[in-house]
């Protein structure tokens, strides 16, 4: 028989980064709008998806956080999406 100690018996899981969560968020965004020909906009957008995919990256670091390959994902989508935004800015 166990003794509890009054710790709870289960570990819990990881939460995911709200930050991974906003970067793939923002990558996103950043396609939908230079694709209806705001690319600037979405140049900015791409931008913030990559800091907050870093920033969910460096914070997946703690065991008590998830989502370090959703937010190195999100910096891949946003670089391609800036790369996108640029290519409708010129045209």
């Amino acid at each position: 028989m166990a003794i509890d100690y009054g710790r709870p018996t289960t570990i819990p899981s990881p939460a995911k980064s709200a930050a991974s969560i906003i970067a793939i968020i923002a990558a996103i965004g950043s396609y939908y709008l230079s694709f209806k020909g705001m690319g600037f906009r979405g140049l900015l957008v791409a931008a913030v998806g990559v800091i907050f995919g870093l920033v969910g990256f460096l914070r997946a670091a703690s065991p008590r956080v998830s989502g370090g390959i959703l937010s190195l994902t999100a910096v891949a989508l946003s670089a391609i999406g800036a790369v996108v935004a640029l290519i409708a800015i010129v045209l």
